[in-house]
């Protein structure tokens, strides 16, 4: 352990003095400081079994933090895998729970978590099928499915995932008209979250969705909509009133024929009543006649000549009524020359 010594008092500004086979002390200069979960003093006894940076505070955002010091025994935290190099080149990944590491020689380079991640994509312009330039602004939801390609494969993979979101949200834009890209936003974050994960498979990173927040069309275009709207609704107004007034007069016109229909039913129903009292009324006439007859004809053959002079009697009373009559209506008059006969 003496040998030892040289090289560990040479690491930097931190003085390494060994007390014990498992404590280490650190001493703590002013360019280099390292903190206990708990808020330790400076330079206090610090077990190598725990690894004070993986589980203090995270330095740095997304996927690519500040690795942790090689402290021979590790703990990784869930959800997180550490990348290891061994003499520069790659060795392994650590799995969450315990780890243990050959000082000097094995370094960890990466570390990646597993989490869902979000990323903010800035607000940016495009250009729609027909020519509208719209400003959208999104959040992307991704996740590290491979730890190995996410820290080989790209320099950067939340900018690189970024990037590559702004890009393939512009050209997927570019392919629809400014009314299909907002009624189809959930195809066009569809297609968006597919032509990232084509690109995306050799990072490592899937993308798990993506969400078009807002979308601003220019103030004209937005005026231009909005009286597009009032017209329409003014047509399907203006279209209804027509039906409306249409219906009406159709209905007025149907009532009025109804109303025609049943008033010459009701006409026909009293002429027939009227006819029918009229000729029941001629017959009973008749028969009344009839009757007064035969029984004038019966007192003749009963009476004999007294009866025919009653008869002739009461047809000259009836000829000089009936000759009155005209002689009141007319200035002329027409005298028989048998007049005296009667």
């Amino acid at each position: 352990m003496s040998s030892m010594m040289p090289t560990l008092s040479r690491l930097g500004n931190i003085g390494v003095r060994m007390r014990s086979p498992f404590l280490i002390q650190r001493s703590v200069s002013s360019t280099s400081r390292v903190c206990a979960p708990s808020g330790g003093n400076n330079g206090a006894w610090m077990s190598p079994g725990f690894n004070y940076a993986a589980s203090g505070t995270r330095q740095g955002s997304g996927p690519n933090r500040t690795p942790p010091v090689n402290t021979v025994i590790l703990f990784v935290p869930q959800a997180s895998v550490y990348v290891v190099e061994r003499f520069g080149r790659f060795h392994k990944i650590l799995e969450p729970g315990l780890a243990i590491l050959i000082p000097f020689v094995d370094r960890i380079r990466y570390v990646q978590s597993l989490k869902e991640n979000a990323v903010e994509i800035p607000t940016q312009s495009a250009i729609t099928q027909d020519n509208v330039t719209l400003e959208i602004d999104g959040v992307l939801y991704y996740k590290i499915e491979d730890a190995y390609k996410a820290s080989y494969g790209v320099e950067n993979a939340e900018f690189a995932v970024s990037q590559l979101a702004q890009t393939t949200m512009r050209a997927e834009i570019g392919q629809l008209t400014l009314d299909r890209t907002l009624a189809e936003r959930t195809q066009l974050n569809h297609n968006i979250v597919n032509a990232i994960n084509s690109a995306a498979f050799d990072w490592g990173i899937r993308c798990l969705r993506y969400e078009i927040r807002d979308v601003h069309p220019p103030e004209n275009v937005v005026a231009a909509m909005h009286q597009q709207v009032s017209a329409e609704r003014r047509k399907r107004a203006e279209i209804l009133e027509s039906e409306g007034a249409r219906q009406s007069a159709i209905n007025v016109a149907e009532g009025r024929k109804q109303s025609m229909i049943l008033e010459s039913e009701a006409e026909k129903a009293t002429q027939m009543n009227i006819a029918q009292g009229e000729a029941a009324s001629i017959t009973m006439k008749a028969v009344a006649t009839a009757e007064a007859i035969s029984e004038v004809s019966k007192a003749i053959r009963a009476n004999g000549s007294y009866a025919q002079d009653a008869v002739s009697l009461s047809v000259a009373e009836r000829y000089i009524e009936s000759f009155g009559k005209i002689a009141k209506e007319g200035t002329t008059v027409v005298v028989p020359s048998n007049v005296g006969d009667a």
